[in-house]
């Protein structure tokens, strides 16, 4: 489903250039449930941002359900984003003048499909947010923010979700109530590649990676 050759990620800055990721190989199966772990600093979002499309790496090549990305136009990388990736933010990204329904459907816009008040609906019922439809991200509570951040990250049937420190900024029942969807999620087939500082989610994991220094470690 994944596969990094060689990536690098440097920024020039003041005082030097920073190496965010230092020729980092690695593949996820299609699948696969994958948690990168390390410290903050150590390139986890770097990675996972290169992973999305969004972050073009310095060198090296990122290769999702076998496009890759960098050597498609802004364009068509965009549209496959939206079509194949769910991404989770750690500080959730809702937008705050929209109910909770109209940020779900935000998806279907950027892959240009119309509609999907219904599936949204659904989707909601199932995380728990029935009750919550046309509320502003200012009147939800921190765990029901993500799960609508997870709702809107499912919406267009993602092959693979990428997840930021989803529990980050969770109590520990909301936490494992994030990491249950998550995990729903994986059981349907789909791959996850979810990134924490914390242990709480390896017990869901295939498979652990650390990283450190922009660098994988194991």
């Amino acid at each position: 489903m994944v596969v990094l050759e060689g990536v690098s990620k440097s920024y020039p800055t003041a005082q030097g250039k920073v190496e965010a990721l230092h020729e980092v190989t690695l593949s996820m199966e299609k699948g696969e449930f994958v948690v990168l772990c390390g410290p903050s600093g150590s390139g986890k979002t770097t990675l996972l941002m290169t992973v999305a499309a969004m972050l073009h790496p310095t060198t090296g090549s990122v290769t999702v359900g076998q496009r890759n990305l960098y050597q498609m136009s802004s364009r068509a990388r965009a549209k496959f984003r939206a079509e194949r990736i769910g991404f989770i933010f750690q500080m959730f990204h809702l937008v705050p003048y929209l109910n909770v329904v109209e940020n779900v459907v935000l998806g279907a816009q950027a892959a240009g499909r119309s509609g999907g008040s219904v599936q949204a609906r659904q989707l909601l019922e199932r995380l728990g947010l029935d009750g919550r439809a046309h509320h502003r991200p200012s009147q939800l509570s921190a765990g029901e923010k993500q799960r609508t951040a997870i709702a809107r990250a499912l919406f267009n049937r993602p092959k693979i979700i990428l997840a930021d420190e989803p529990t980050g900024n969770l109590d520990g029942d909301n936490a494992t109530s994030v990491l249950g969807h998550l995990s729903d999620f994986h059981r349907n087939g789909g791959t996850v590649v979810l990134a924490t500082h914390g242990e709480r989610a390896e017990q869901y994991a295939d498979r652990v990676v650390y990283m450190s220094e922009g660098e994988v470690r194991s």
